[in-house]
Protein backbone atom coordinates (compact mmCIF):
# COMPACT_ATOMS: atom_id res chain seq x y z
CA UNK A 1 0.00 0.00 0.00
CA UNK A 2 1.24 3.45 -1.01
CA UNK A 3 1.48 5.52 2.00
CA UNK A 4 2.33 9.45 2.58
CA UNK A 5 2.54 9.26 6.39
CA UNK A 6 5.61 10.26 8.30
CA UNK A 7 7.78 7.46 8.93
CA UNK A 8 6.75 7.33 13.07
CA UNK A 9 3.21 7.41 11.72
CA UNK A 10 3.33 4.47 9.64
CA UNK A 11 1.23 1.57 10.27
CA UNK A 12 -1.02 2.98 12.99
CA UNK A 13 -4.62 2.13 13.16
CA UNK A 14 -6.95 2.54 15.91
CA UNK A 15 -7.84 -0.94 16.92
CA UNK A 16 -9.42 -1.51 20.17
CA UNK A 17 -10.88 -4.87 21.59
CA UNK A 18 -13.08 -3.21 23.95
CA UNK A 19 -15.12 -1.00 21.95
CA UNK A 20 -14.84 -3.53 19.11
CA UNK A 21 -16.52 -5.91 21.75
CA UNK A 22 -19.31 -3.66 22.61
CA UNK A 23 -19.98 -2.42 18.98
CA UNK A 24 -20.98 -6.59 18.78
CA UNK A 25 -23.03 -6.77 21.71
CA UNK A 26 -24.91 -3.56 21.83
CA UNK A 27 -25.58 -4.59 17.81
CA UNK A 28 -27.00 -8.09 19.06
CA UNK A 29 -29.09 -6.99 21.33
CA UNK A 30 -30.58 -4.48 19.20
CA UNK A 31 -31.27 -7.48 16.97
CA UNK A 32 -32.50 -10.21 19.78
CA UNK A 33 -33.50 -7.94 22.71
CA UNK A 34 -31.42 -6.77 26.06
CA UNK A 35 -32.41 -9.56 27.67
CA UNK A 36 -31.22 -12.19 25.45
CA UNK A 37 -27.40 -10.75 25.84
CA UNK A 38 -24.62 -10.11 27.82
CA UNK A 39 -22.45 -7.36 27.01
CA UNK A 40 -19.69 -7.19 30.18
CA UNK A 41 -17.38 -5.08 27.41
CA UNK A 42 -16.88 -1.67 28.36
CA UNK A 43 -16.42 0.47 31.57
CA UNK A 44 -19.32 2.37 32.42
CA UNK A 45 -22.08 1.47 35.06
CA UNK A 46 -25.33 -0.11 33.79
CA UNK A 47 -28.22 -0.20 36.39
CA UNK A 48 -30.71 -3.49 36.79
CA UNK A 49 -32.34 -2.73 33.46
CA UNK A 50 -29.30 -2.41 31.20
CA UNK A 51 -29.71 1.26 31.56
CA UNK A 52 -26.39 3.53 31.23
CA UNK A 53 -25.98 4.99 34.94
CA UNK A 54 -26.25 9.52 34.47
CA UNK A 55 -26.18 10.25 38.60
CA UNK A 56 -29.72 12.28 38.92
CA UNK A 57 -28.06 15.24 40.55
CA UNK A 58 -25.29 15.16 37.67
CA UNK A 59 -28.11 15.47 35.06
CA UNK A 60 -30.47 17.65 36.85
CA UNK A 61 -27.25 20.21 36.83
CA UNK A 62 -26.72 20.12 33.36
CA UNK A 63 -30.16 20.79 32.69
CA UNK A 64 -30.06 24.18 34.64
CA UNK A 65 -26.93 25.12 32.41
CA UNK A 66 -27.33 28.26 30.20
CA UNK A 67 -26.32 28.56 27.13
CA UNK A 68 -23.33 30.70 28.23
CA UNK A 69 -22.51 28.14 30.23
CA UNK A 70 -22.06 25.10 28.13
CA UNK A 71 -21.32 26.81 24.89
CA UNK A 72 -18.34 29.65 25.75
CA UNK A 73 -15.14 29.13 26.23
CA UNK A 74 -13.54 27.63 29.01
CA UNK A 75 -10.12 29.21 29.82
CA UNK A 76 -7.27 26.56 28.64
CA UNK A 77 -6.21 25.88 32.35
CA UNK A 78 -9.80 25.07 33.37
CA UNK A 79 -12.29 27.45 35.52
CA UNK A 80 -10.75 28.27 38.95
CA UNK A 81 -14.05 27.02 40.28
CA UNK A 82 -13.54 23.51 38.81
CA UNK A 83 -9.90 23.18 39.54
CA UNK A 84 -10.91 23.66 42.96
CA UNK A 85 -13.57 21.38 43.19
CA UNK A 86 -11.70 18.70 41.23
CA UNK A 87 -8.75 19.26 44.48
CA UNK A 88 -11.00 18.79 46.92
CA UNK A 89 -13.04 15.81 45.14
CA UNK A 90 -9.97 14.00 44.91
CA UNK A 91 -8.63 14.02 48.06
CA UNK A 92 -11.11 15.77 50.64
CA UNK A 93 -9.65 14.71 53.92
CA UNK A 94 -6.78 13.22 52.91
CA UNK A 95 -5.04 16.43 51.12
CA UNK A 96 -1.57 15.79 50.71
CA UNK A 97 0.97 18.24 52.29
CA UNK A 98 3.02 20.47 49.40
CA UNK A 99 2.09 23.09 46.57
CA UNK A 100 -0.93 21.77 44.80
CA UNK A 101 -2.28 22.80 41.40
CA UNK A 102 -4.42 21.81 38.72
CA UNK A 103 -4.70 21.92 34.82
CA UNK A 104 -7.90 20.59 32.98
CA UNK A 105 -7.65 18.23 31.00
CA UNK A 106 -9.55 15.89 28.33
CA UNK A 107 -10.67 13.31 30.79
CA UNK A 108 -8.19 11.17 32.42
CA UNK A 109 -6.40 9.91 29.28
CA UNK A 110 -5.77 13.41 29.21
CA UNK A 111 -3.47 13.60 32.33
CA UNK A 112 -1.52 9.98 30.80
CA UNK A 113 -0.49 11.97 27.29
CA UNK A 114 0.64 15.48 29.33
CA UNK A 115 2.52 13.54 31.71
CA UNK A 116 4.67 11.13 28.89
CA UNK A 117 4.89 14.32 26.73
CA UNK A 118 6.14 17.18 29.24
CA UNK A 119 8.54 14.90 31.22
CA UNK A 120 10.30 12.34 29.54
CA UNK A 121 12.08 12.65 26.16
CA UNK A 122 11.40 10.54 22.49
CA UNK A 123 13.00 7.21 23.12
CA UNK A 124 12.47 6.85 27.03
CA UNK A 125 10.94 3.84 28.48
CA UNK A 126 7.73 4.39 30.34
CA UNK A 127 7.18 2.35 33.60
CA UNK A 128 3.38 0.70 33.71
CA UNK A 129 2.50 -2.48 36.04
CA UNK A 130 1.81 -5.47 33.80
CA UNK A 131 -2.19 -5.83 34.34
CA UNK A 132 -2.98 -2.34 32.89
CA UNK A 133 -5.29 -0.52 30.77
CA UNK A 134 -4.68 -1.19 27.31
CA UNK A 135 -4.25 2.75 25.94
CA UNK A 136 -1.57 3.32 28.45
CA UNK A 137 0.10 1.43 25.15
CA UNK A 138 -1.11 3.98 23.03
CA UNK A 139 -0.54 7.01 24.65
CA UNK A 140 3.32 5.90 25.27
CA UNK A 141 3.82 4.54 21.81
CA UNK A 142 2.14 7.73 20.02
CA UNK A 143 4.52 10.47 21.51
CA UNK A 144 7.68 7.87 20.61
CA UNK A 145 8.31 6.30 23.94
CA UNK A 146 9.04 2.44 24.83
CA UNK A 147 7.01 0.54 27.66
CA UNK A 148 8.49 -0.96 30.20
CA UNK A 149 6.67 -2.97 32.70
CA UNK A 150 6.55 -4.37 36.32
CA UNK A 151 4.68 -7.01 38.11
CA UNK A 152 1.87 -5.86 39.85
CA UNK A 153 0.78 -8.56 42.16
CA UNK A 154 3.09 -11.18 43.23
CA UNK A 155 2.45 -14.88 44.38
CA UNK A 156 0.97 -14.25 47.55
CA UNK A 157 -1.86 -12.36 45.68
CA UNK A 158 -0.02 -8.49 47.30
CA UNK A 159 1.42 -5.44 45.90
CA UNK A 160 5.19 -7.00 44.00
CA UNK A 161 7.49 -4.29 45.49
CA UNK A 162 10.23 -6.40 44.65
CA UNK A 163 10.10 -6.41 41.19
CA UNK A 164 8.74 -2.78 41.29
CA UNK A 165 11.78 -1.64 43.25
CA UNK A 166 13.45 -3.50 40.61
CA UNK A 167 12.33 -1.79 37.36
CA UNK A 168 12.23 1.63 39.09
CA UNK A 169 15.91 1.90 39.97
CA UNK A 170 17.14 -0.04 36.14
CA UNK A 171 15.51 2.96 34.87
CA UNK A 172 16.69 5.67 37.10
CA UNK A 173 19.98 4.74 36.33
CA UNK A 174 19.28 4.48 32.82
CA UNK A 175 17.37 8.19 32.16
CA UNK A 176 17.70 11.24 33.92
CA UNK A 177 13.37 11.14 34.02
CA UNK A 178 11.38 8.39 35.13
CA UNK A 179 7.75 8.55 34.31
CA UNK A 180 5.50 5.89 36.18
CA UNK A 181 2.07 5.43 35.26
CA UNK A 182 0.42 3.86 38.36
CA UNK A 183 -3.46 2.83 38.54
CA UNK A 184 -3.15 1.27 41.73
CA UNK A 185 -6.56 1.30 43.35
CA UNK A 186 -9.45 -0.32 41.52
CA UNK A 187 -6.87 -1.18 38.71
CA UNK A 188 -8.12 -1.73 34.98
CA UNK A 189 -8.48 -4.43 34.52
CA UNK A 190 -8.28 -6.65 37.83
CA UNK A 191 -9.72 -4.29 40.47
CA UNK A 192 -6.43 -5.09 42.84
CA UNK A 193 -6.10 -2.19 45.09
CA UNK A 194 -3.04 -1.38 46.91
CA UNK A 195 -3.00 -0.98 50.83
CA UNK A 196 -1.73 2.19 52.49
CA UNK A 197 1.18 0.83 53.57
CA UNK A 198 1.94 -0.64 50.27
CA UNK A 199 1.42 2.77 48.84
CA UNK A 200 3.64 4.04 51.23
CA UNK A 201 6.14 1.34 50.66
CA UNK A 202 6.24 2.41 46.63
CA UNK A 203 6.59 6.07 47.55
CA UNK A 204 9.87 4.77 50.16
CA UNK A 205 11.14 2.95 46.96
CA UNK A 206 10.73 5.91 44.38
CA UNK A 207 12.40 8.00 47.58
CA UNK A 208 15.29 5.91 47.74
CA UNK A 209 15.80 5.29 44.35
CA UNK A 210 16.90 8.90 43.14
CA UNK A 211 18.13 10.43 46.84
CA UNK A 212 21.57 11.47 46.33
CA UNK A 213 21.09 12.02 42.57
CA UNK A 214 20.35 14.52 40.28
CA UNK A 215 17.21 12.27 38.75
CA UNK A 216 13.88 13.06 38.99
CA UNK A 217 10.73 10.77 38.96
CA UNK A 218 7.48 11.56 37.96
CA UNK A 219 5.23 9.34 39.66
CA UNK A 220 0.94 9.68 38.40
CA UNK A 221 -1.56 7.36 40.43
CA UNK A 222 -4.28 7.00 37.80
CA UNK A 223 -7.63 7.31 40.33
CA UNK A 224 -9.90 7.14 37.72
CA UNK A 225 -12.33 4.61 39.83
CA UNK A 226 -11.55 6.36 42.62
CA UNK A 227 -15.49 6.83 43.69
CA UNK A 228 -16.22 3.25 43.32
CA UNK A 229 -13.19 1.83 45.71
CA UNK A 230 -14.51 2.29 48.70
CA UNK A 231 -16.01 4.48 51.91
CA UNK A 232 -15.11 8.16 50.27
CA UNK A 233 -12.62 8.90 53.32
CA UNK A 234 -10.90 5.40 54.22
CA UNK A 235 -10.53 5.13 50.27
CA UNK A 236 -8.75 8.38 50.13
CA UNK A 237 -6.25 8.18 52.97
CA UNK A 238 -3.53 7.15 50.87
CA UNK A 239 -3.02 10.57 49.71
CA UNK A 240 -1.33 11.39 52.84
CA UNK A 241 2.01 9.52 51.37
CA UNK A 242 2.72 11.79 49.02
CA UNK A 243 3.12 14.99 51.47
CA UNK A 244 6.43 16.41 51.78
CA UNK A 245 8.43 14.26 49.37
CA UNK A 246 12.06 15.54 47.91
CA UNK A 247 11.59 17.93 45.09
CA UNK A 248 12.91 15.62 42.02
CA UNK A 249 9.85 13.97 42.59
CA UNK A 250 7.00 15.03 41.39
CA UNK A 251 3.37 13.57 41.79
CA UNK A 252 0.60 13.81 39.35
CA UNK A 253 -2.89 12.46 40.33
CA UNK A 254 -4.88 11.94 37.26
CA UNK A 255 -7.85 12.83 37.89
CA UNK A 256 -11.24 12.40 35.74
CA UNK A 257 -15.15 12.87 35.95
CA UNK A 258 -15.80 10.30 33.45
CA UNK A 259 -16.63 8.01 36.35
CA UNK A 260 -17.01 9.20 39.69
CA UNK A 261 -19.45 12.24 37.65
CA UNK A 262 -20.63 9.59 35.39
CA UNK A 263 -20.34 11.95 32.46
CA UNK A 264 -18.26 9.31 30.38
CA UNK A 265 -18.36 11.13 26.84
CA UNK A 266 -18.19 14.50 28.11
CA UNK A 267 -14.20 13.66 28.47
CA UNK A 268 -13.32 15.87 31.22
CA UNK A 269 -10.64 15.66 34.27
CA UNK A 270 -7.44 17.07 35.77
CA UNK A 271 -4.00 16.55 36.35
CA UNK A 272 -3.11 17.31 39.66
CA UNK A 273 0.49 17.95 41.01
CA UNK A 274 1.75 17.53 44.35
CA UNK A 275 4.96 19.43 44.80
CA UNK A 276 7.35 20.49 48.25
CA UNK A 277 8.86 22.93 45.40
CA UNK A 278 6.84 26.34 44.27
CA UNK A 279 8.79 26.40 41.20
CA UNK A 280 7.87 22.70 40.07
CA UNK A 281 4.46 23.88 40.38
CA UNK A 282 4.61 26.93 38.57
CA UNK A 283 6.30 24.98 35.51
CA UNK A 284 3.34 22.22 35.52
CA UNK A 285 1.03 24.69 35.25
CA UNK A 286 2.82 26.50 32.44
CA UNK A 287 4.17 23.56 30.10
CA UNK A 288 0.86 21.42 30.55
CA UNK A 289 -1.61 24.81 29.70
CA UNK A 290 0.95 24.77 26.69
CA UNK A 291 0.35 21.29 25.80
CA UNK A 292 -3.25 21.51 25.96
CA UNK A 293 -3.82 24.80 24.11
CA UNK A 294 -1.66 22.03 21.46
CA UNK A 295 -3.90 19.62 21.49
CA UNK A 296 -7.56 19.95 22.54
CA UNK A 297 -6.95 24.02 23.15
CA UNK A 298 -9.72 24.75 25.67
CA UNK A 299 -11.80 22.22 27.79
CA UNK A 300 -15.23 21.04 27.76
CA UNK A 301 -17.50 24.20 29.46
CA UNK A 302 -20.14 22.02 30.67
CA UNK A 303 -18.86 19.54 32.91
CA UNK A 304 -16.80 22.02 34.10
CA UNK A 305 -20.00 23.95 35.13
CA UNK A 306 -21.74 21.39 36.36
CA UNK A 307 -19.30 20.13 39.00
CA UNK A 308 -19.23 23.68 40.11
CA UNK A 309 -22.68 23.64 40.74
CA UNK A 310 -22.41 20.64 42.26
CA UNK A 311 -19.87 21.12 44.74
CA UNK A 312 -20.60 24.49 45.99
CA UNK A 313 -23.65 22.82 47.91
CA UNK A 314 -23.30 21.04 50.47
CA UNK A 315 -26.70 19.56 49.94
CA UNK A 316 -25.52 18.47 46.58
CA UNK A 317 -22.38 16.68 47.77
CA UNK A 318 -24.47 14.83 49.64
CA UNK A 319 -26.78 13.60 46.99
CA UNK A 320 -23.83 12.78 44.88
CA UNK A 321 -22.04 10.96 47.69
CA UNK A 322 -25.16 8.94 48.56
CA UNK A 323 -25.64 8.06 44.60
CA UNK A 324 -22.24 6.80 44.18
CA UNK A 325 -22.56 4.27 46.92
CA UNK A 326 -25.49 2.96 45.98
CA UNK A 327 -23.89 1.95 43.02
CA UNK A 328 -19.96 1.25 44.73
CA UNK A 329 -22.43 -1.23 46.68
CA UNK A 330 -24.61 -2.78 43.54
CA UNK A 331 -20.99 -3.59 41.86
CA UNK A 332 -19.64 -5.05 44.75
CA UNK A 333 -22.52 -7.25 45.00
CA UNK A 334 -22.59 -8.22 41.41
CA UNK A 335 -18.77 -8.81 41.50
CA UNK A 336 -19.07 -11.62 45.35
CA UNK A 337 -22.06 -13.55 42.76
CA UNK A 338 -18.98 -13.63 40.20
CA UNK A 339 -16.68 -14.24 42.56
CA UNK A 340 -18.38 -16.79 44.93
CA UNK A 341 -19.72 -18.71 41.56
CA UNK A 342 -15.91 -18.32 40.10
CA UNK A 343 -14.72 -20.29 43.12
CA UNK A 344 -17.44 -23.30 42.83
CA UNK A 345 -16.30 -23.48 39.16
CA UNK A 346 -12.71 -23.77 39.76
CA UNK A 347 -12.35 -20.58 38.34
CA UNK A 348 -8.94 -18.25 38.97
CA UNK A 349 -9.01 -15.00 39.50
CA UNK A 350 -6.87 -11.79 40.13
CA UNK A 351 -7.63 -10.66 43.30
CA UNK A 352 -10.39 -8.23 43.64
CA UNK A 353 -10.98 -5.83 45.91
CA UNK A 354 -13.23 -3.00 44.26
CA UNK A 355 -13.69 -1.19 40.80
CA UNK A 356 -15.50 -1.59 37.32
CA UNK A 357 -13.87 -5.11 36.15
CA UNK A 358 -12.41 -8.42 37.20
CA UNK A 359 -9.35 -10.39 35.11
CA UNK A 360 -9.60 -14.14 34.80
CA UNK A 361 -5.62 -15.06 34.01
CA UNK A 362 -6.16 -17.55 30.97
CA UNK A 363 -4.38 -18.85 28.02
CA UNK A 364 -6.50 -18.59 24.87
CA UNK A 365 -8.46 -15.83 25.95
CA UNK A 366 -8.94 -14.57 22.74
CA UNK A 367 -10.54 -18.44 22.08
CA UNK A 368 -12.68 -18.61 25.03
CA UNK A 369 -14.55 -14.93 24.20
CA UNK A 370 -14.83 -15.95 20.72
CA UNK A 371 -16.91 -19.39 22.36
CA UNK A 372 -18.60 -17.15 24.57
CA UNK A 373 -19.93 -15.17 21.88
CA UNK A 374 -21.41 -18.16 20.21
CA UNK A 375 -23.84 -17.76 23.64
CA UNK A 376 -24.43 -14.26 23.05
CA UNK A 377 -21.53 -13.12 26.06
CA UNK A 378 -19.78 -10.53 25.25
CA UNK A 379 -16.11 -10.36 27.42
CA UNK A 380 -12.64 -8.56 26.42
CA UNK A 381 -9.73 -11.03 25.62
CA UNK A 382 -6.33 -9.64 27.03
CA UNK A 383 -3.18 -10.65 26.63
CA UNK A 384 -2.81 -12.45 30.27
CA UNK A 385 -6.51 -13.04 30.13
CA UNK A 386 -10.31 -12.52 30.35
CA UNK A 387 -12.03 -8.89 31.66
CA UNK A 388 -15.48 -9.40 33.07
CA UNK A 389 -16.94 -5.36 33.62
CA UNK A 390 -18.97 -6.02 36.81
CA UNK A 391 -20.18 -2.69 36.59
CA UNK A 392 -22.02 -3.46 33.48
CA UNK A 393 -23.72 -6.66 34.51
CA UNK A 394 -26.95 -6.92 36.33
CA UNK A 395 -26.96 -9.58 39.49
CA UNK A 396 -29.53 -11.39 37.29
CA UNK A 397 -27.24 -12.08 34.30
CA UNK A 398 -23.83 -12.47 36.55
CA UNK A 399 -26.17 -15.49 38.17
CA UNK A 400 -24.63 -18.30 36.17
CA UNK A 401 -22.02 -16.70 34.33
CA UNK A 402 -19.10 -18.16 35.60
CA UNK A 403 -20.35 -21.57 34.91
CA UNK A 404 -21.13 -20.68 31.02
CA UNK A 405 -17.35 -19.26 31.26
CA UNK A 406 -16.39 -22.63 32.62
CA UNK A 407 -17.52 -24.20 29.76
CA UNK A 408 -16.55 -21.82 27.44
CA UNK A 409 -12.83 -22.51 29.06
CA UNK A 410 -13.52 -26.37 28.63
CA UNK A 411 -14.24 -26.59 25.74
CA UNK A 412 -11.33 -24.78 23.82
CA UNK A 413 -9.14 -26.44 26.18
CA UNK A 414 -8.12 -23.31 27.66
CA UNK A 415 -5.80 -23.46 30.63
CA UNK A 416 -5.31 -20.90 34.03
Amino acid sequence: MYSIAAEHAKGKFAQDNIFASNNKAVALADKLGNDKVINATVGSILDEEGNLVVLNVVQEEYKKLTPRQYAAYAPIQGYQGYLEACIEQCFCSSRPEGYIRAVSTSGGTGVLHHAVHNYSTIGDEILISDWHWGAYDSVIQDNLRKIRTFSLINEEGHFDSVDFKKQVEYLVSKQQNTVILFNGIANNPTGFCLTIEEWQLAVNIIRESVEGTDKNIIFVPDVAYLDYSGEKEECRRFFKVFSNLPKNILTIVAYTLSKGFTIYGQRMGAMIAVTSDEGVAQEFVDINQYSSRATWSNGNSAPQQAMISICKDAEKVKRLDLERKQYFELIQQRADIFMKEAQECNIKFVPYISGFFITIPVDGAQAVCDKLQEENIFMVPLKKGIRLAVCSVSKKKMTGLAAKLREAMDAVGAKQ
